[in-house]
This record gives C-alpha cells, structure tokens and sequence, in this order.
C-alpha cells in the first residue's frame, strides 16, 4: 500500500510550493464577508512568508541582480509617500498594501514558480475562477439578482457585489486572457481546443459586467496577444471570436440593447458624456491639480481623498449610488481618481510614478524579448502569451481604474507570473534543453 501511495506523494511534494500562489484565485471564489473582506488577502501574506521560510531553509540566494532592482524599484518613492502622509497610520497603511500588491506578492510568486508546469497550474486556476464568477454573473443578469444598471439589478458582479463592480470584470478578463495565451500556444491539441472553449464561454460574463475599461483592456490584450502569436493563426481566432459575437448579441439577443448602448458610450466620452464619465474627468483634474502642488513625491499615501474637494469642480458627484445583489441602496464615496497612473502621480509624485511605472515597462520589456527567443526554439509560447498578456491588460486597465477591493490580490498574483516570465523563466526551465518531445515527458513524469 505504501508503495502505491509513493508516486501519489512525490506528485503531491513537488506541487507543494505553488500551492500557496493556487489557493490565492481558488479562495476568491468563496462569497466575501459582511464587511467585503476575504480570505484570498490573508493567504496571499501567508504565502509570502512561506516563501521567506523556504528561502531560510534552502540558504540560497532569492533574486537574481536584475529582478531585485527591477522590483524593488517603487520602494524608494512609496518609502518617501508614506513619510508625508496625513498621518502615520495613513502612510503605514498605504505603505504595506503597496508592497502586498507590486513588491512582497509578486516576488513571492515569482520564488515559489520554479517551471512551466507551475506556471499553467496558476495560468488554470486564473481560469478556473473566471468560469466560477462568470457563471454567477450569467446568473444575477437572468434572474434579475446582479447590481443595479440603469434602474434594473442586471449587472454582473459575482460574489464581490456592487461595492466592486470592477471585480467580477477583471476575475473574468484576467481568465479570458489565461485562456487566450494557452489557446494560442503550442500546448497539446485537447488543451488548446479546452482553454479556446473557455475562452468564448467567458465572453458572455464579460460582457455582462457592462464595463467599458475591462472590454477595451481586454479587446487590446487579445489583439496583441493575436499579433505576437502569428498572423494566420490571428485571423483563425478573430473569426471564431466574431462568429461567437454575432450567435450571443445577434442571434440570442444576450442584452443586445444594453450592450449597444454601453458600447456606442465609450465613443461619446466628450461629445454626450454621462455622469460617470464626468466623475472621472473630474477627478482626473483634481489628481493632476494635486500633483502640480506636489510635484515631486506627491501629497502623501491615501492623500487623495483628503486633498480631492481642494481641486474638484461643482460637475463632480459626491457619491456614486450603489444598489442590487442583496444590498439596499446608498452611496458610495469616490475617493480615488479611477486612474491608477494619476493615483500614483498625486500622491507619491514624480518620483513613485517613475519607479512604478518603471518596473512595470521593465518586465513587460523583458518579457518581450523572451518571447521572442521562445518563438523561435518552439516551446513555452503558451507560458510566453499568457505573462505579457496579463501585463498588458493590466497596463491598459490602470488607464480606467486603480488598485482596490478584494480582486486586487489577483493583480499581484498577475504581475508576480509576469515577473517570472520575464527575469527568472530563463533560469527555471521556460525554454528546456530538449525538444517538444522532452517536454511532454517531463510534464508527465511530475
């Protein structure tokens, strides 16, 4: 019996350190508590410091040069940020979820990834999430139980209710994205045909979360990930993906007349705005008014609300009206621009922007030009689509959003695969000796 169980065992050791970085999308799936918290934040600080653990352990040295300067480059202008705070418990506050979200998660994930086979057990569980959350969000718009939209509770929010509204949308873009890459790369045909299936399922959900960042982060991400796939293979898919468009609007009516309305909004954003938009505005005005008095490092983490009013005009809404799957009506305060590149810039400057800002460009550079060589050897271009697509996504949504909410963990989970592709896949396996062949054999010998 012991012997029988061996294999079982070792199988079982040597997913154990991932598993930390899979439990973080797994546990997002469970319904939040009364005061919006969840388990997934908790587990990802816990991840962390078993990565310290096994670090301590091993006695090995934890990033390379290149991958500790690059990420560890927003310290210097959070560090200054949190110094001028309001307080000290607005800074230090401010302070430790910066570091959660771009420097402690996304190394961790990175330290914890060691190949290709760890890489697409998280690129699946991105995945699997998304067909969780999207499947109820299908379910609040057909029975009428999602979050108010325009007087009807329709809108698509999954278990993080309309206090995030954005976070169903991004759980489902990011999975659609996982989807994509692995669809797109040279994986075995019975995983390509599963994850392009998952990929038009997620379609519907998408659209039903009615919102406009998420569509056109996620349409751009999909148009390169297309393009960095190869031409032919980039018409095949836009065909099969204009084809599922016209059965779900046009054939089955899936809120036809909602979404055509929402689609023809984004292209009257100056010309016949509405409310929301001109929230935004404003509060775009007021961030860059904020960073023009504090060039340099800004008016100090959590800041914005504090310092918003000062630089606002009479068009901005003092609260947005929040309403549907299961929460009575109120209103909800807007206490951050909806820009994460005009967050950062007024309340950490000139300085917290550009080491942000930097070690973004820095991964999605070095993710790139690995690309590239997995292109041409043959192998991990699955891996390769998925890392830059998940940056690019995010990259685009920060135009139209900021960090917040319970789904944020899954953006530092998103940027720590990123990182791995980028500055250390070359080291743990993304491009193997062997061929295809000794590929497959290794996957299965795990």
């Amino acid at each position: 019996m012991s012997h029988a169980l061996t294999p079982l065992a070792r199988r079982t050791a040597a997913l154990t350190p991932v598993l930390p970085v899979v439990a973080v999308p797994v546990l997002l799936a469970l319904p939040l508590t009364r005061d919006g918290a969840g388990p997934a934040d908790a587990v990802s600080g816990l991840a962390v410091v078993y990565c310290v653990i096994r670090l301590l352990r091993e006695r090995r040295s934890p990033l390379s040069p290149t991958a500790a300067v690059v990420l560890c480059l927003p310290v210097v202008g959070l560090a200054l940020a949190a110094v001028g705070a309001s307080s000290p418990q607005a800074g230090l506050a401010g302070l430790g979820r910066y570091l959660q979200i771009f420097v402690l998660v996304p190394v961790a994930v990175l330290l914890l990834t060691r190949d290709r086979a760890d890489f697409r057990l998280v690129a699946w569980s991105f995945v699997g999430l998304a067909l969780c959350q999207g499947a109820l969000g299908v379910h609040q718009y057909v029975t009428r139980t999602g979050a108010s939209y325009q007087g009807a509770d329709i809108r698509a929010v999954g278990t993080f209710g309309p206090h995030d509204v954005m976070g169903m949308a991004t759980v489902v873009s990011l999975g659609l994205v996982c989807a994509v890459g692995i669809a797109l790369g040279r994986a075995s045909v019975r995983q390509r045909a599963i994850a392009a299936g998952c990929a038009l399922a997620l379609l519907t959900p998408l659209a039903l979360s009615f919102s406009r960042g998420a569509w056109i982060a996620t349409v751009l991400t999909c148009a390169v990930q297309l393009a960095l796939a190869g031409l032919r293979r980039a018409l095949k898919v836009a065909a099969a993906v204009a084809a599922a468009g016209v059965i779900l609007v046009g054939g089955l009516g899936v809120g036809s007349a909602l979404l055509q309305q929402r689609i023809d909004s984004i292209t009257q954003v100056t010309d016949a705005p509405d409310q929301s938009v001109v929230d935004r505005y404003t509060l775009w005005a007021s961030a860059t008014g904020m960073w023009r008095q504090h060039p340099l490092t800004g008016v100090g983490l959590k800041g914005f609300p504090e310092y918003r009013d000062g630089h606002a005009t009479l068009a901005l809404s003092s609260a947005s009206d929040i309403e549907g799957a299961g929460v009575t009506y109120s209103r909800q305060p807007l206490l951050s621009p909806h820009n994460m590149y005009l967050l950062v810039l007024s309340e950490q400057g000139l300085i917290g922007l550009l080491g942000l800002a930097g070690s973004w460009l820095a991964v999605l550079v070095c993710g790139l030009r690995r690309l590239r060589r997995v292109r041409a050897q043959g192998s991990g271009l699955d891996c390769a689509l998925v890392a830059c697509g998940l940056l690019v996504w995010l990259l685009t949504d920060f135009v139209y959003g900021d960090i917040g909410g319970p789904s944020t963990v899954l953006t530092a989970v998103g940027m720590g695969l990123a990182s791995w592709w980028a500055l250390a896949g070359h080291e743990r396996g993304d491009v193997p000796r062997g061929g295809v062949r000794e590929c497959v054999e290794e996957a299965l010998a795990r």
